[in-house]
């Protein structure tokens, strides 16, 4: 797919205040850890993982959406009511129905002319609804669109917790379970614009294009589903999941730089740990010291991870005017989708 008009005229991200360490988690778990004789530290020592955030009990995800898109309109030149389309994209929803883009569209205060919908697809939902926009935008079909996404972790790793205490669990049992202590909570959102809404002038910060690819033969390593009431349950095989990532992201970067080349100044990768992170660059000959990564401090935050972190890239000016950036996007599914900039 190519882009030609389309920018990324605001971004912004909305930031828990709560830190729950993985000290702290692995605190709350000491008496499997003693009945298992685990090691202790050995989550962050596989992740890489410090810390991530929780959102206040009773946050919904349209909540987190709202803040972001709030705080991507404040560093907007463009106004609210120039939204033409809003896409709630996350993995957490509020409910099934209506769509979560109702409730936030309501109170981040967006026009009743905007189509809202909400867009899954795990952990590439976000860069789908990017896409999906610049598709509309590129054929005329709108000139503005704001991309959200919410996610909150804090049900998943409570469920999480409840199960690793009360199953008669072995060491092999929990291993379903460990990815979901490495989850976290944010959101991000983006003011996405043809660019003649630009002012005179002003530098576009351009979405050139992608390359998708999908290998849905791994659709049972990885998957999450409601658990009664305000509670989520996930179970992963994440072995199996890091091996046929690295093979789809092997066969995407292909596609991905014969389209787009290798002359990137940055490139940042869905965030799940270190180990992730190791074996991809290798696997694709990346120059590790252009990547930029924030899952030490913030975990896996599914959709919001990626753009998350091409805003805190920003933020400490490590993208800079001119530079071309490349968004290594990889969900659950499984399903790979590369992005170019040219910031």
């Amino acid at each position: 797919m190519r882009f030609s008009h389309t920018c990324i005229e605001s971004l912004a991200t909305a930031l828990p205040e709560e830190i729950l360490t993985s000290a702290a988690i692995e605190n709350r778990l000491s008496p499997l850890y003693q009945r298992l004789r685990l090691p202790e530290g050995r989550l962050e020592l596989m992740t890489g993982i410090r810390e991530r955030r929780v959102w206040p009990v009773g946050t919904r995800p349209s909540d987190a959406s709202a803040a972001a898109g709030r705080a991507a309109l404040a560093r907007s030149g463009l106004r609210a009511e120039q939204v033409e389309l809003f896409i709630h994209a996350a993995v957490c929803r509020d409910m099934l129905e209506p769509a979560t883009a109702s409730f936030a569209h309501r109170k981040i205060g967006l026009p009743a002319t905007a189509q809202i919908f909400d867009l899954s697809n795990a952990c590439l939902g976000w860069l789908n609804a990017l896409t999906v926009a610049a598709g509309l935008i590129e054929s005329g079909q709108i000139r503005c669109a704001l991309v959200c996404a919410g996610e909150n972790c804090g049900p998943l790793i409570e469920q999480t917790l409840r199960t690793l205490l009360a199953a008669p669990l072995d060491r092999n049992g929990i291993k379903p379970y460990f990815a979901n202590l490495t989850i976290g909570s944010g959101a991000v959102a983006a003011m996405v614009c043809h660019e003649s809404l630009l002012p005179a002038g002003v530098r576009p910060h351009r979405l050139l294009g992608g390359v998708a690819r999908a290998a849905t033969e791994h659709s049972e390593l990885c998957q999450g589903d409601t658990h009664g009431a305000d509670a989520l349950a996930m179970q992963t095989d994440s072995e199996a999941l890091l091996v046929a990532g690295i093979d789809l992201a092997r066969a995407t970067w292909r596609l991905f730089t014969a389209d787009f080349g290798t002359a990137f100044n940055r490139t940042i990768c869905h965030q799940v740990g270190s180990t992730h992170r190791r074996k991809l660059y290798e696997a694709l000959s990346l120059d590790l010291t252009k990547d930029f990564s924030t899952f030490e401090t913030l975990g896996n935050t599914g959709s919001v991870a990626l753009p998350a972190t091409l805003s805190a890239a920003i933020e400490a000016c490590a993208v800079h005017p001119g530079d071309r950036v490349a968004l290594l996007g990889i969900g659950s599914g499984l399903n790979s989708l590369m992005l170019a900039l040219d910031w």
